[in-house]
């Protein structure tokens, strides 16, 4: 792995950084005041081809490595985490696995649109009654005539009521279990499918979160993703690609306070000098420092086994993990040091603590990344 970044990777950089500290950082905290979802930003990042970085140019996207997608979400993660998080889902959990699942219609369909903002996904698949347990899932669906008739619920759901297509997951065969999942597209207005906006959370607070309604939802047949009985597998390709856009996200909270912090540490002044001539302060600053790089080459490794489709659930999963628990680590450093300044909303700080918490619960709780990692090492199969 060649550590230093290409000089396309360090333009795509430096524009999206420009974009984020010219657009994003001063919209970000009047936004979570007013749990604001920013159409008018994603409109702004259609254009930079923000929207559809990995897909490929014949379906609409930018054509971009996983490298250059990780560099792009750290930028966005550090100005904002709810449109990162829109932004992830967006790309990893929906448009990725579109491309990889869909048929060329579905693809042809949907994708150009997704990459250019005029449509917007979501994904389908925690219930009231399966969060980590994602096989158990108790929404079905039943093929009657040219239609699947499916019944259910989707809590929890990122982009759950603004999304204009959602990729839901259903039991086709109860008797299968895991292997009687199927996914399948359905398209918002489509009879029998409501949505409602979840409110009062602790952080993203300008990112969507909704829950999803099928009673008696009609869906086309042709609605099918995949073939029946995928639903388990597209699911867990999905959070490879949720959880790794999630570990980049949390790059950029940490970066975001480490750079806070460094700007602090020099100017603040406590018994005639500044606060950054502190030992204290500097250990604060250098454990920030070491986990922004360990957060960052995790991220890199599983991204650069994505580029050569190298199997990478192990590393995606270390990168999400070590990431979100260091970004938490962070910014709650990161308010020890501003004292009761990074207590208030002047600063950045206290959205992102309350921002980084929720990164080790979803797309995997840290506890099942553990899971994971160990099962993956121990060869012990997890879950099913």
């Amino acid at each position: 792995m060649d550590f230093d970044l290409s000089s396309e990777q360090q333009m795509i950089r430096n524009t999206v950084r420009d974009f984020v500290d010219k657009e994003v950082i001063p919209s970000a905290r009047e936004n979570d005041l007013k749990e604001k979802f920013p159409h008018e930003l994603l409109k702004k990042m259609a254009p930079l081809g923000l929207l559809g970085a990995p897909i490929t140019l014949e379906y609409g996207g930018a054509g971009l490595d996983y490298i250059s997608h990780a560099i792009i979400t750290e930028e966005i993660g550090r100005g904002c985490s709810s449109l990162r998080t829109t932004l992830s889902v967006q790309i990893s959990l929906v448009e990725l696995t579109i491309l990889k699942w869909g048929n060329e219609e579905q693809k042809k369909k949907y994708l150009p649109k997704l990459c250019k903002g005029e449509m917007l996904g979501c994904f389908g698949l925690t219930e009231p009654e399966a969060g980590s347990d994602a096989s158990n899932q108790s929404t079905t669906a039943v093929l009657k005539g040219n239609e699947w008739i499916i019944n259910g619920a989707k809590i929890w759901i990122s982009n759950g009521t603004v999304a204009d297509i959602t990729i839901v997951f259903a039991q086709t065969d109860k008797s299968k279990k895991y292997k009687g999942i199927t996914a399948f597209l359905v398209e918002k207005g489509t009879k029998g499918f409501t949505t409602s906006r979840i409110t009062g959370k602790l952080g993203l607070r300008s990112s969507d979160t909704g829950e999803l309604v099928f009673d008696d939802c009609r869906a086309p047949k042709d609605s099918l993703l995949g073939h029946i009985g995928d639903g388990f597998k597209i699911a867990m390709f999905a959070l490879d690609n949720g959880r790794y856009s999630v570990a980049a996200g949390c790059v950029g909270i940490i970066q975001g306070c480490l750079d806070a912090c460094v700007k602090y540490a020099k100017q603040r002044q406590q018994f005639g000098k500044p606060i950054g001539s502190f030992q204290l302060v500097q250990e604060k600053i250098a454990k920030m420092a070491v986990d922004l790089d360990a957060a960052r080459l995790l991220v890199y490794r599983a991204g650069d086994l994505k580029n050569k489709g190298i199997k990478n659930t192990t590393e995606t999963s270390m990168a999400k993990l070590y990431a979100s628990e260091a970004a938490v680590s962070a910014a709650s450093e990161a308010i020890q040091i501003h004292g009761a300044y990074g207590y208030s909303n002047e600063y950045p700080l206290e959205r992102y603590y309350r921002d980084a918490k929720v990164a080790t619960i979803y797309e995997g709780t840290s506890e099942i990344q553990k899971l994971i990692i160990a099962g993956n090492i121990l060869g012990i199969k997890a879950f099913v």
